[in-house]
Protein backbone atom coordinates (compact mmCIF):
# COMPACT_ATOMS: atom_id res chain seq x y z
CA UNK A 1 0.00 0.00 0.00
CA UNK A 2 1.49 3.21 -0.80
CA UNK A 3 1.80 6.55 1.49
CA UNK A 4 0.88 8.51 -1.05
CA UNK A 5 -2.05 9.18 -3.49
CA UNK A 6 -0.97 7.64 -6.82
CA UNK A 7 -3.13 9.69 -9.00
CA UNK A 8 -4.62 8.87 -12.27
CA UNK A 9 -6.22 11.18 -14.82
CA UNK A 10 -9.12 11.61 -13.88
CA UNK A 11 -8.06 12.71 -10.18
CA UNK A 12 -4.56 14.47 -10.99
CA UNK A 13 -4.48 17.70 -9.40
CA UNK A 14 -5.35 20.83 -12.17
CA UNK A 15 -1.51 21.79 -12.29
CA UNK A 16 -0.52 18.02 -13.12
CA UNK A 17 -3.72 17.13 -15.13
CA UNK A 18 -1.92 18.02 -18.88
CA UNK A 19 1.15 16.12 -17.98
CA UNK A 20 -0.49 12.95 -16.65
CA UNK A 21 -2.71 12.93 -19.34
CA UNK A 22 0.65 13.16 -21.71
CA UNK A 23 2.49 9.90 -19.71
CA UNK A 24 -0.68 8.32 -19.95
CA UNK A 25 -0.80 8.81 -23.75
CA UNK A 26 3.14 8.13 -24.19
CA UNK A 27 3.25 5.02 -21.84
CA UNK A 28 -0.34 3.54 -23.14
CA UNK A 29 -0.70 3.31 -19.52
CA UNK A 30 0.02 5.48 -16.37
CA UNK A 31 3.20 4.78 -14.84
CA UNK A 32 2.87 4.95 -10.58
CA UNK A 33 5.77 6.79 -10.63
CA UNK A 34 3.84 9.77 -12.55
CA UNK A 35 0.36 9.25 -10.52
CA UNK A 36 2.73 9.80 -7.37
CA UNK A 37 4.56 13.24 -8.70
CA UNK A 38 1.50 14.39 -9.51
CA UNK A 39 0.78 15.30 -6.15
CA UNK A 40 3.57 17.65 -6.15
CA UNK A 41 2.97 19.55 -9.97
CA UNK A 42 6.83 20.90 -9.64
CA UNK A 43 8.71 17.32 -8.79
CA UNK A 44 6.64 16.24 -11.95
CA UNK A 45 7.42 19.17 -14.24
CA UNK A 46 11.37 18.81 -12.56
CA UNK A 47 10.81 15.03 -13.12
CA UNK A 48 9.65 15.30 -17.16
CA UNK A 49 11.72 18.73 -18.23
CA UNK A 50 15.25 17.32 -16.82
CA UNK A 51 14.05 13.50 -18.62
CA UNK A 52 14.02 15.50 -21.64
CA UNK A 53 16.88 17.65 -20.80
CA UNK A 54 18.98 14.10 -19.88
CA UNK A 55 17.76 12.27 -23.27
CA UNK A 56 19.65 15.45 -25.19
CA UNK A 57 23.07 14.75 -23.36
CA UNK A 58 25.99 13.07 -25.22
CA UNK A 59 25.55 9.82 -23.72
CA UNK A 60 23.72 7.41 -26.01
CA UNK A 61 20.30 6.15 -24.93
CA UNK A 62 22.25 3.04 -23.79
CA UNK A 63 25.02 4.25 -21.93
CA UNK A 64 21.90 6.71 -20.14
CA UNK A 65 20.06 3.56 -19.22
CA UNK A 66 23.16 2.26 -17.40
CA UNK A 67 23.45 5.41 -15.02
CA UNK A 68 20.07 4.80 -14.60
CA UNK A 69 19.76 1.39 -13.73
CA UNK A 70 23.10 1.65 -11.79
CA UNK A 71 21.17 4.43 -9.62
CA UNK A 72 18.02 2.93 -9.03
CA UNK A 73 20.01 -0.67 -7.72
CA UNK A 74 21.88 1.22 -5.31
CA UNK A 75 18.93 3.47 -3.98
CA UNK A 76 17.36 0.26 -3.68
CA UNK A 77 14.40 1.66 -6.18
CA UNK A 78 12.64 -1.11 -7.02
CA UNK A 79 9.68 0.26 -9.21
CA UNK A 80 13.02 2.59 -11.62
CA UNK A 81 15.03 -0.86 -11.66
CA UNK A 82 11.60 -2.12 -13.69
CA UNK A 83 11.03 0.76 -15.49
CA UNK A 84 14.65 0.99 -16.78
CA UNK A 85 14.96 -2.77 -17.47
CA UNK A 86 11.61 -2.62 -19.46
CA UNK A 87 13.15 0.46 -21.99
CA UNK A 88 16.68 -1.23 -21.63
CA UNK A 89 15.31 -4.38 -23.11
CA UNK A 90 12.32 -3.59 -24.88
CA UNK A 91 12.71 -0.16 -26.73
CA UNK A 92 16.84 -0.41 -26.86
CA UNK A 93 17.35 -3.84 -27.29
CA UNK A 94 20.74 -3.71 -24.85
CA UNK A 95 21.98 -6.96 -24.19
CA UNK A 96 20.06 -9.14 -21.38
CA UNK A 97 23.81 -9.75 -20.11
CA UNK A 98 24.36 -5.81 -19.79
CA UNK A 99 21.42 -5.29 -18.40
CA UNK A 100 21.81 -8.20 -15.59
CA UNK A 101 25.03 -6.78 -14.52
CA UNK A 102 23.83 -3.78 -14.18
CA UNK A 103 21.20 -4.98 -12.03
CA UNK A 104 23.63 -6.81 -10.03
CA UNK A 105 26.18 -4.12 -10.13
CA UNK A 106 28.28 -6.36 -11.42
CA UNK A 107 31.13 -5.76 -14.24
CA UNK A 108 30.02 -5.36 -17.58
CA UNK A 109 32.16 -7.26 -20.63
CA UNK A 110 31.78 -4.00 -22.76
CA UNK A 111 34.15 -1.53 -21.27
CA UNK A 112 33.92 1.30 -21.89
CA UNK A 113 29.90 0.52 -20.85
CA UNK A 114 31.72 -0.95 -17.03
CA UNK A 115 33.84 1.85 -16.91
CA UNK A 116 30.91 4.62 -17.40
CA UNK A 117 28.86 2.17 -14.73
CA UNK A 118 31.96 1.70 -12.22
CA UNK A 119 32.00 5.98 -12.50
CA UNK A 120 28.53 5.95 -11.75
CA UNK A 121 28.97 4.24 -8.45
CA UNK A 122 31.52 6.31 -7.52
CA UNK A 123 29.47 9.69 -8.60
CA UNK A 124 26.81 7.83 -5.68
CA UNK A 125 28.78 6.35 -3.57
CA UNK A 126 31.40 9.24 -3.23
CA UNK A 127 28.35 12.11 -3.90
CA UNK A 128 30.36 13.57 -6.04
CA UNK A 129 33.37 13.53 -4.65
CA UNK A 130 35.25 10.97 -7.13
CA UNK A 131 38.89 10.42 -6.58
CA UNK A 132 41.40 11.17 -9.41
CA UNK A 133 41.71 7.84 -10.33
CA UNK A 134 37.63 7.53 -10.88
CA UNK A 135 37.82 10.10 -13.13
CA UNK A 136 40.97 9.02 -14.88
CA UNK A 137 39.05 5.60 -15.61
CA UNK A 138 36.41 7.74 -16.92
CA UNK A 139 38.38 9.16 -19.15
CA UNK A 140 40.32 6.70 -20.43
CA UNK A 141 37.77 4.76 -21.41
CA UNK A 142 36.80 7.71 -24.14
CA UNK A 143 34.69 9.71 -21.88
CA UNK A 144 35.20 13.30 -21.41
CA UNK A 145 34.41 16.30 -18.94
CA UNK A 146 31.09 16.98 -20.61
CA UNK A 147 30.18 13.40 -20.29
CA UNK A 148 31.39 13.22 -16.35
CA UNK A 149 28.98 16.31 -15.77
CA UNK A 150 25.89 14.47 -17.62
CA UNK A 151 26.40 11.32 -15.17
CA UNK A 152 26.04 13.60 -12.50
CA UNK A 153 22.59 15.11 -14.24
CA UNK A 154 21.85 11.20 -15.12
CA UNK A 155 22.13 10.56 -11.00
CA UNK A 156 19.92 13.51 -9.96
CA UNK A 157 17.17 12.64 -12.41
CA UNK A 158 17.32 9.11 -11.10
CA UNK A 159 18.01 10.65 -7.31
CA UNK A 160 14.48 12.69 -7.73
CA UNK A 161 12.55 9.33 -8.81
CA UNK A 162 13.80 6.90 -6.58
CA UNK A 163 13.58 8.91 -3.33
CA UNK A 164 9.83 9.86 -4.38
CA UNK A 165 8.84 5.98 -4.91
CA UNK A 166 11.18 4.85 -1.69
CA UNK A 167 8.85 7.70 0.04
CA UNK A 168 5.71 6.79 -1.26
CA UNK A 169 6.40 3.32 -1.31
CA UNK A 170 5.51 3.18 -5.03
CA UNK A 171 4.09 -0.14 -6.40
CA UNK A 172 5.41 -1.00 -9.55
CA UNK A 173 2.62 -1.32 -11.90
CA UNK A 174 1.36 -4.45 -13.62
CA UNK A 175 3.26 -3.71 -16.91
CA UNK A 176 6.24 -3.67 -15.24
CA UNK A 177 6.35 -6.52 -12.77
CA UNK A 178 7.80 -9.02 -15.59
CA UNK A 179 11.02 -6.30 -15.09
CA UNK A 180 11.14 -6.32 -11.66
CA UNK A 181 13.99 -7.71 -9.69
CA UNK A 182 12.83 -9.85 -6.46
CA UNK A 183 16.06 -8.48 -5.04
CA UNK A 184 15.27 -5.21 -4.57
CA UNK A 185 12.88 -3.30 -2.54
CA UNK A 186 9.20 -3.19 -4.22
CA UNK A 187 6.37 -2.44 -2.81
CA UNK A 188 2.63 -4.63 -3.18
Amino acid sequence: MTRLTIHTVDTAPEASRERVESAHKANGFLPNLIGVLANAPTALETYQVVGAINGRTSLSPAEREVVQITAATLNDCGFCVAGHTKLALKKLHMPEAVVEALRKVDAIDDAKLNALARYSVAVIEKKGAVSDDDLAAFRAAGYNDQQALEVVLGVSLATLCNYANSLAQTPINPELQPFANPELTAFA
